[in-house]
């Protein structure tokens, strides 16, 4: 693990760059949430542009307060944005309550979709949450019907846990042991 000037975490894998966002990732954020492909099962409906823009400050925020947050995905040799992954605290109104555990949380751009890349991205964000956080399990929410998310959850040692509500909706709600 390298770290930015600003003691940020960088991580790389075989084929991605992962650092901390910045504002200039603005415009890369609000295409990826401005995506339906990618929202249809996280958010139901594109993110509008002020959406996107709460979403880039809490993010940053998250490393700021916490010490731990999303990391922005690239492309390794060319420095494509692909997407966003990492672990998040959003004390969400969820039924059952896993607040207090890290949630981890992915989104990659249609093009990055099919490729491996998020498994890749999320095995990067737990070996170094599972290196500098103190926790005995993660969680995840995925829809049901994100079928492709499942599978990368699965992949990265996540477990079905249960059927919560969030939102007035059902969610599954995957767990992973610390170190798995």
């Amino acid at each position: 693990m390298n770290a930015y000037p600003d003691g940020l975490p960088l991580l790389e894998s075989p084929r991605l760059r992962m650092r901390a966002p910045v504002r200039e990732d603005f415009p890369d954020i609000a295409r990826l949430w401005g995506t339906p492909e990618v929202t249809r099962f996280i958010l139901s409906r594109p993110a509008t542009r002020e959406e996107c823009w709460t979403r880039l400050l809490r993010n940053a925020g998250h490393w700021t307060l916490l010490g731990y947050g999303l990391w922005v995905v690239e492309d390794r040799d060319s420095g494509t944005f692909l997407g966003e992954v990492g672990v998040l605290n959003l004390e969400r109104d969820i039924t059952p309550s896993f607040n207090g555990m890290p949630e981890l949380g992915w989104a990659l751009l249609p093009q990055a979709h099919g490729r491996g890349l998020a498994t890749e991205a999320v095995h990067a964000a737990l070996a170094w949450a599972d290196a500098h956080l103190d926790y005995p399990r993660s969680v995840c929410i995925i829809t049901a019907e994100n079928v492709a998310s499942v599978k990368v959850a699965r992949k990265c040692g996540f477990n079905h846990l249960a059927t919560g509500q969030f939102r007035g909706e059902p969610i599954e709600i995957y767990a992973r042991p610390r170190g798995r």
